[in-house]
């Protein structure tokens, strides 16, 4: 039987990041020749070399000649086609649930697939991180595609699924977007192209079981649960995965260590950061300590009050230095105006200012007691500091 890529040869530039090795995964499975190239080595490496997919390793990015490439918007530099472009062609491959929105997407979409999953559906996902319960972050199976659209770029809009979810709306991407106003008439266009639409910030939390806290969870569940509605499924008989579903990498990913929790967490944004503090409020510790990472240059300057009111909520806090990903520095934008500002919204809070992430793990390492939770928070590479929080406290 042919398949969607047989006789296709894809050299993914940017191979070891969560979108794109998800990507060549996927490729591979549907019958491509693919193989590709990143800088370092990364987690989700290991799936795609398992694949039996080439992966090489170096300095400066490389193109293999005759060979259609596809390019991460990490290497903007380097030609190719872009992700959102192969994206754009997969959907239109299969029946698609697309995920988008502000918060919560990775969260919903891996709810939807592992409900899916569950209910013998045998679909295929792309999730922006590992869900250790399906076995990584994509998979090419036969039912629905399960995917992410992100709004960041735009990209969306190219998007034509069965099933369109925005779970909220925000004004995350300042370097895209000028307004909220802007952000809401994006997703207002995309979705006048969608067949079965779920707005997520009309629904009512879902009244289901869930393993994860907060109340932000609730409010993925209840979109996850309308689209596998719209896909054809009882509602009854969707709930019952999601109290089973454990969540994805770096989503509240809990792990305990000599009486304390440490909970490495993804937000990186004020409603976010917000939202998983009153998700750690829930499960009763006797105090929540905080190491922030702040995630973008643009993201800081424009919220660096509103980072500092959301993490007011902590008992105490840390802020790292800004994790630049795809931005260049700006003068005078570092993690401290996040410690300033949260100096200013609540006077008295302990507040630490630690540029490099082992300083903050040293912070919170002299403070914390047993019965606390010590949360992790950002989009970069903080997570390495769960690890060393929950490393040292054994």
């Amino acid at each position: 039987m042919q398949k969607p890529f047989d006789g296709r040869r894809i050299w993914f530039v940017g191979i070891g990041g969560a979108g794109l090795s998800g990507y060549a995964l996927l490729a591979h499975a549907w019958g491509g020749e693919v193989a590709g190239w990143d800088r370092v080595d990364t987690p989700y490496l290991a799936n795609v070399r398992a694949a039996g997919i080439d992966v090489e390793l170096s300095d400066e990015p490389v193109v293999r000649e005759g060979w259609e490439t596809v390019v991460s918007s990490a290497f903007r530099g380097v030609e190719g086609r872009s992700r959102a472009e192969l994206l754009a062609e997969l959907v239109s491959l299969e029946r698609t649930i697309v995920v988008a929105g502000a918060h919560g997407k990775t969260t919903t979409t891996g709810m939807i697939a592992f409900a899916l999953d569950r209910l013998g559906d045998d679909p295929s996902f792309l999730i922006g991180a590992e869900v250790p319960q399906l076995g990584g972050n994509a998979r090419a199976g036969s039912g629905w595609l399960v995917v992410e659209g992100d709004e960041s770029d735009r990209t969306i809009a190219a998007l034509r699924p069965e099933i369109g979810v925005v779970t909220n709306v925000d004004l995350d991407h300042h370097t895209t977007f000028v307004s909220r106003a802007e952000v809401e008439a994006l997703f207002d266009e995309w979705l006048a192209h969608v067949p079965k639409v779920v707005r997520g910030e009309e629904l009512e939390p879902a009244d289901v079981e869930l393993a994860l806290p907060g109340e932000h969870n609730r409010r993925n569940a209840a979109a996850a649960l309308a689209a596998l509605e719209l896909a054809g499924y009882d509602r009854a008989a969707a709930s019952g995965p999601l109290a089973d579903f454990r969540g994805a990498g770096r989503r509240f990913e809990q792990r305990a260590a000599n009486g304390v929790r440490v909970v490495d967490d993804y937000a990186h944004n004020p409603a976010k950061v917000a939202a998983t503090l009153a998700a750690a409020r829930e499960l009763a510790p006797h105090r929540v300590l905080v190491l922030f990472q702040p995630h973008l240059y643009s993201r800081t300057r424009h919220l660096a009050r509103e980072l500092a009111a959301a993490l007011a909520a902590a008992d105490v806090a840390c802020v790292t230095e800004i994790y630049p990903a795809r931005e260049q520095p700006v003068e005078g934008v570092t993690g401290k105006l996040v410690v300033d500002a949260l100096s200013e919204v609540r006077p008295g809070m302990v507040v630490g200012w630690a540029p490099e992430l082992e300083d903050g793990v040293r912070f919170l390492l002299e403070r914390v007691r047993p019965g606390d939770l010590v949360l992790t928070l950002g989009a970069g590479d903080v997570d390495r500091a769960a690890a060393l929080l929950a490393e040292r406290l054994a």
